[in-house]
């Protein structure tokens, strides 16, 4: 049982990762989001254009939801390689939150640092 939920919880943050970096950039009334995906400080700041800026975050996104899937079906087959999967994706969802930061991405980053939490501490014990 321990095993399907840490498997659904790492498949679930990971498919979250595209749904966020695709959201709309405005609200049904017309009003901007509280939240623009494809804008970063940092690269905003070297002058990177937006549109490659967004791109880049929509790749890492991609990525970082399919390592993460990766990771979850690894717990379901008992597979000894899915610690290492989840640090990946969990290092990489970090990146992309660091360099996209926003205020409204703060849950995710405590949930990707959660998950490098539990691999280093080799918990929950029944899935290793």
């Amino acid at each position: 049982m321990t095993a399907l939920l840490v498997a659904a919880f790492l498949i679930a943050h990971g498919l979250l990762h595209p749904v966020v970096w695709t959201a709309p950039r405005q609200q049904p009334d017309g009003t901007p989001a509280p939240f623009v995906p494809g804008h970063s400080w940092a690269l905003s700041a070297s002058g990177v254009p937006a549109a490659a800026a967004g791109a880049v975050a929509l790749a890492l996104a991609w990525y970082t939801a399919v390592v993460y899937v990766l990771a979850g079906a690894g717990v379901l087959a008992g597979a000894g390689w899915w610690p290492a999967a989840a640090l990946g994706a969990a290092s990489t969802g970090l990146l992309l939150k660091a360099v996209w930061f926003d205020p409204w991405l703060g849950f995710g980053v405590l949930l990707d640092v959660g998950v490098v939490v539990a691999v280093a501490c080799t918990w929950p014990a029944s899935v290793y």
